[in-house]
């Protein structure tokens, strides 16, 4: 399950609004456990801007190499550098611990356009 507290991308990104007016931005659990055993991150440095489905960086694995996109456009504001020193946390916590980075949102009202968990899950429904 999802959770409903943030949206989705139908690149397997999430969104998570933040009390901060940031948003929190990492990959869902059907994208860490499609990647296999996540050996490597490449993520954009603070002050970088991104537009929404913009390459962000890229997720290595013991399976293959893919792009991440960013689900919404804004400035990034932070990195989680626990992730960088040890990527297997993105698939032992997507959702908390394994977030990627986090976004000052230049356009908040994309949000409105990514998918909610229900909807997501339809679409992971869809691919099968």
């Amino acid at each position: 399950m999802n959770p409903t507290d943030r949206k989705y991308s139908r690149d397997h990104e999430w969104a998570k609004d933040e009390d901060d007016d940031t948003i929190l931005v990492g990959i869902t659990d059907y994208a860490q456990e499609h990647l296999g055993d996540i050996v490597f991150l490449e993520l954009p440095r603070v002050g970088a801007t991104l537009n929404q489905t913009e390459k962000l960086g890229e997720v290595e694995s013991v399976k293959s190499v893919s792009d991440l996109f960013s689900p919404v456009s804004g400035e990034i504001v932070a990195v989680n550098q626990v992730v960088v020193d040890s990527p297997e946390m993105v698939n032992e916590d997507p959702y908390e611990q394994g977030w990627l980075i986090r976004v000052k949102p230049s356009q908040p009202a994309e949000m409105d356009g990514l998918m909610t968990a229900a909807d997501y899950e339809s679409f992971l429904e869809s691919l099968d």
